[in-house]
């Protein structure tokens, strides 16, 4: 592998990820009922803690995008 391939590779990573994320809200937010009674039920949550929740995996899967892939990704373009 060089260093061409490891950095295409990771910006794939990236956009594949950020579209996950953009899914995985428009879910939330779309089916927001369905989905927290869905949750509320199956963990015992109550719906303001739901959120909470919601709120936190978002921001712990952004930051872990941006962490994994997009700096790799932005130090590779940035030496080439």
């Amino acid at each position: 592998m060089n260093v061409e391939s490891i950095r295409e590779f990771l910006g794939w990573c990236t956009v594949i990820n950020f579209g996950i994320m953009l899914v995985t809200t428009i879910m939330i937010i779309g089916c927001q009922g369905f989905v927290g009674k869905l949750h509320g039920k199956l963990f015992g949550i109550g719906e303001a803690d739901l959120r909470t929740a919601y709120f936190q995996y978002l921001a712990n899967y952004k930051i872990a995008i941006i962490v994994f892939n997009m700096v790799p990704y932005l130090a590779l373009c940035i030496m080439e």
